[in-house]
Formats: C-alpha cells, structure tokens, sequence
C-alpha cells in the first residue's frame, strides 16, 4: 500500500506544471550550442580541478579564470537562465511536498487509527 501511494505521489508530481517546465527547460538548454559547450567545459574544468585537489596539488589561476569566463557567459544565456529558475520553483514544489509527507508522518504517528487503506 505504501508503496503504490508513493508510485501516486511520484505520477502527480511527474505531471505537475514545475516537472513539466524543468523538463522542457532542460531539454532547450541542451539544445542551445552555446550553453551546452560552455557547461561541458565548466565540468571538465572541475573534474580536472578536484583531480589535482584529490592529488594535494592546487589548481592555476588560469582553471578559476576560465572558469569565471565561462561563468559569466552561461549566466547571460536565456535558456540557462529559464531552466534556473524552472528548477527553483521545482525544488519549491518538491519542498511543500516534503512538509505535506512529515505532517502526514507526525499525524499519522499520534494517531491510534490503524487504518489500511
């Protein structure tokens, strides 16, 4: 039983608007050249960067430069900035949904019902 409620809540929140936008959100940023490239490169550079880290050695300035360069494009970018901002109000939605499970927890843990169904 717990888990088809769990399966039901997952359907719901996989056709809520918020899931919606930041899959189409997603999906247009990975489109967009300029914004895909410039993340890709952001996370090699960050690979590279936690590799000599995990080595004791300390990334060059020109890693934290490149980064920032890249930085400051992908900001600017309209599509990154849609799917920012889709994922926020995702994250918001998936946190109410958080608090409405723990009021159902603390409700249903002072409750003497057994109920099973």
């Amino acid at each position: 039983m717990l888990e088809d409620k769990a399966r039901e809540v997952g359907r719901l929140i996989g056709q809520s608007d918020e899931y919606k936008a930041v899959k189409r959100s997603s999906d247009a940023l990975a489109e967009d050249p300029q914004a895909a490239n410039a993340l890709r490169r952001m996370e090699s550079i960050r690979q590279s960067a936690q590799q000599m880290i995990d080595r004791g050695e300390q990334p060059g300035a020109e890693m934290e430069q490149e980064l920032d360069t890249l930085l400051e494009q992908v900001q600017v970018n309209a599509a990154y900035q849609r799917a920012v901002v889709a994922q926020d109000n995702f994250d918001k939605l998936m946190l109410r949904v958080n608090q409405w499970i723990a009021d159902g927890i603390k409700a249903g843990a002072s409750s003497s019902i057994i109920t099973l169904g």
